[in-house]
């Protein structure tokens, strides 16, 4: 909760990547990182394991409405993840999600077609 806070409040991080501990009893944080970059963020996330991130969103809204942020909750779960750790991130997932007071957005994604910049513009922008 501590990292959500630095990311919420301080402005200091960009994204934050939880997952399950190894004996699968706990989330943790995984990676955080401050770089606005989100393509990175998604190169970070993992091929064939779930987590579950949050991602501070900024875009630029047209006709000079200026810049605005969304933060973002993304629910990672890739085709090619293992059966068990599926049904282990679906369960954990509410519990997480309802700790996280302030999420914007939500977004589910199972490859990466799902999670690109121009998909996450068009839910942030609708109205």
């Amino acid at each position: 909760m501590e990292k959500f806070q630095e990311l919420k409040h301080g402005k200091k991080l960009t994204y934050i990547i939880y997952g399950l501990s190894d004996d699968k009893t706990s989330i943790i944080v995984k990676n955080t990182s401050s770089d606005k970059d989100f393509e990175k963020f998604v190169s970070e996330l993992p091929e064939a394991d779930c987590v579950w991130a949050v991602y501070d969103y900024e875009f630029e809204l047209s006709a000079g409405e200026g810049k605005r942020n969304k933060i973002t909750f993304v629910a990672w779960a890739p085709d090619d993840a293992k059966i068990k750790s599926k049904m282990v991130f679906a369960a954990s997932k509410d519990a997480l999600r309802r700790r996280l007071d302030g999420i914007q957005l939500e977004i589910q994604a199972t490859s990466l077609d799902e999670i690109t910049s121009e998909a996450l513009f068009e839910k942030a922008t609708r109205r």
